[in-house]
């Protein structure tokens, strides 16, 4: 038995070595279901959100190689130098992300703020994860760092910071990748409309998020098939694209072209790259994700298989592109062959939903990460497996996210202006990766300052340039909120009271980027909306069957340059100097000797008279034109605005700390603070305010 013994344990470092082959093998198959989802599915809004915008003015085959030459690059810099080969060593025991690199540099110098850690800790096998930091003790900037407290806080808010543009993502990921996977149907015979198309994205996403619970382990399983077989359409594709259409492609390799793109394109070339950068979308979640799975299963995956497939699919698009100059609309679709279009629609939609996971799970480790540091409320937390720890499931924030995706996508339905914000959270994730990972060099792994510094200054400079280009696109949805509300959407208009009352519910839209300037025109377009309610009411069958009807708060949307209603009133206006028309029919004579007061002030002023008048129209219905008439004679009279003010103080018996608070503190910023009545510029003179107080 003995002989026996021996041998077997001469074999098993050859057992182990090919256990720890297997598991990686297998881990690196359970990858491309989680991991990898989205990175693939990139080529499918590309090209098609570089060229938006002024790019066109440029569209040509040289800037199409271009455009490849910079995808190919960024793919080569960024997920596989950066990531694969650097970023994914700088694990915090298996953990990957930005809280990751931040445990790392808290545990190997004084750098932490968070009230998380005991001086027993520093006992823990694990805390000194890394080389020891005996050899740093001493480092001028360590100290430097070490005692400015503001520095600290510092890095911790940009640790913060880049957390929330990783959950961003989770929330931007899912409705770009199944809005662009449905939108192939666009270009079927049977067209779907856009709201269909939303409609089937968001059934889609609701089963997605359904599966969450089952855990990354089953997912990955289910998942995986569909990305590998996925894969290997692209790459076919892409290779037959490249040979069929155009095989000098192949030059585009090569940075000249790139050269060349800016040469030719100049600012426009800049700001596409807030388009082309959407080609490493999903990069920070093999990072993210390395809790789930191994640094040598990612390696493999990306290196062997996801970074030539992906290679060859742009490589394929841009030959196609180059001699079908007018599909780039819709690129990825058109470049299918026929006979294989409706196969690989059918599993670019899987693969778009599988695409969504790998930033879910992300988000699920980067929440649970925040947790664990104190940076993040107590949420229930599942292990998903037995044999990897980092697998887990958050339900509160599994549903959150599903919420949250669901608005992005019924509320901005285009992948374009998704993919604007998608690429801004996606940048800055990086650009705040790169900067950890530099202290990370210098304080855990003990590298030369001019090294790290180096490092720094290397891949900032690329993410920096695609940085600005993505805050360029903030106007263009990078924000996510509504900036702008077009002036056919700004009013709605309604009645609160039957018709003789002459009562009327208006909102006013703007949104946040809005300029609400006071050009007089307010009153004349609200006057004008009312105008053509009341035109509409009597024609449109919903709004006149009955009375009652009229008030059952539905509230109709009028365009200030709605031509079909146009006809309500006759405007007609002329400049006045210093003439009273704020209040010409007033019977009062103080709001008189208070407008002659400001007239006197203000003698130069030039105001627009404006005269409302019905048009001639025999057929016009009689209630109609009583109603318009007793409209414009309330213009005539003048507008009074009318606004309410709260008032909080605090209770008598209230504590000294409250009443400071409420009284004093809060009392000062709401008297220094821009009122409504300015922010809304109401005219002072037509101006009635109202107060209640409040004691709390």
């Amino acid at each position: 038995m003995e002989p026996e013994s021996g041998t077997s344990a001469s074999r098993n470092p050859s057992q182990l070595s090919w256990v720890n082959l297997s598991r990686n093998l297998i881990l690196a198959y359970q990858s491309f279901g989680v991991v990898y989802g989205d990175l693939s599915t990139s080529p499918l809004y590309v090209f098609t959100s570089a060229f938006r915008g002024k790019l066109l003015d440029h569209y040509d085959e040289e800037t199409i190689f271009g455009t490849f030459s910079l995808i190919f690059w960024t793919l080569t810099l960024i997920p596989l130098l950066k990531y694969v080969f650097i970023l994914l060593s700088a694990d915090d025991n298996g953990e990957g992300g930005t809280f990751a690199l931040y445990s790392l540099l808290c545990r190997h110098a004084k750098f932490n703020l968070l009230p998380n850690q005991q001086a027993a800790d520093e006992e823990l096998s694990s805390y000194k994860y890394g080389p020891s930091s005996q050899a740093a003790a001493s480092s001028p900037l360590k100290r430097f760092l070490e005692k400015h407290k503001r520095l600290r806080t510092a890095l911790l808010v940009v640790v913060l910071f880049g957390a929330c543009m990783v959950i961003g993502d989770g929330v931007l990921t899912p409705a770009i990748s199944v809005l662009a996977s449905v939108s192939g149907l666009k270009v079927t015979e049977k067209k779907l409309t856009d709201g269909e198309l939303v409609l089937l994205a968001c059934v889609i996403l609701v089963g997605l998020f359904a599966l969450q619970h089952c855990g990354t382990h089953k997912v990955a399983f289910m998942f995986a098939p569909i990305v590998i077989i996925w894969l290997v359409s692209i790459f076919s594709v892409g290779l037959y694209n490249t040979i069929h259409w155009n095989p000098q492609i192949v030059r585009a390799i090569s940075p000249y072209y790139i050269i060349k793109f800016f040469s030719k394109t100049g600012k426009e070339g800049w700001v596409s790259l807030g388009g082309i950068l959407l080609c490493i979308t999903g990069t920070e979640a093999m990072y993210a994700d390395l809790g789930h799975f191994t640094a040598s299963s990612i390696r493999l995956a990306f290196a062997f298989v996801i970074y030539p497939c992906l290679v060859v699919q742009y490589m394929g698009q841009a030959a196609f592109l180059s001699k079908n100059l007018n599909s780039v609309d819709n690129s990825f679709y058109d470049s299918i062959p026929e006979p294989v279009f409706w196969p690989v629609f059918v599993i670019a939609t899987l693969a778009a939903i599988v695409g969504s996971q790998a930033v879910i799970t992300a988000t699920f480790s980067i929440i649970k990460q925040c947790h664990a540091l104190g940076c993040f409320p107590r949420v229930k937390v599942v292990h998903t497996s037995k044999h990897i720890y980092g697998q887990i499931y958050i339900p509160e924030i599994n549903w959150i996210l599903m919420i949250l995706t669901l608005a992005i996508t019924i509320g901005f339905q285009d992948t374009t202006i998704i993919g604007n914000a998608y690429g801004l959270a996606c940048m800055t994730v990086m650009f705040v990766t790169t900067f950890l990972m530099t202290l990370v060099a210098i304080f855990v792994w003990q590298k030369s300052v001019f090294i790290a510094i180096a490092f720094l200054l290397f891949f900032w400079v690329i993410e920096g340039v695609y940085l600005s280009a993505a805050f360029i696109k903030v106007p263009q949805g990078g924000w996510v909120p509504v900036p702008y509300v077009s002036p056919e959407e700004r009013f709605l208009i309604g009645r609160v009271c039957p018709r003789p009352y002459r009562m009327y519910r208006c909102i006013v839209r703007y949104g946040y980027k809005d300029i609400q300037r006071d050009d007089g025109d307010f009153e004349n377009h609200l006057i004008q909306s009312i105008a053509e309610f009341i035109q509409m009411e009597a024609v449109e069958p919903q709004f006149s069957s009955s009375e009652a009807s009229s008030l059952d708060g539905r509230m109709a949307v009028i365009s200030s340059r709605n031509l079909e209603y146009a006809s309500s009133l006759i405007v007609s206006e002329q400049e006045d100097i210093g003439v009273d028309i704020s209040i010409p029919s007033s019977r009062s004579v103080t709001l008189r000797s208070l407008q002659s007061v400001y007239d006197d002030e203000s003698p130069q002023v030039r105001r627009r008279r404006v005269r409302f008048q019905l048009p001639e129209n025999p057929g016009m219905n009689p209630d109609v034109k009583e109603e318009l008439l007793d409209l414009i004679q309330a213009k005539d009279a003048g507008v009074a605005y009318i606004m309410g003010h709260s008032y909080v103080k605090a209770r008598k018996s209230s504590s000294f700390l409250k009443k400071l608070v409420i009284d004093i503190g809060y009392s000062f910023l709401r008297k220094n603070c821009r009122g409504p009545a300015v922010a809304l510029n109401i005219p002072h003179i037509s101006l009635i305010e109202v107060g209640m107080i409040y004691y709390v």
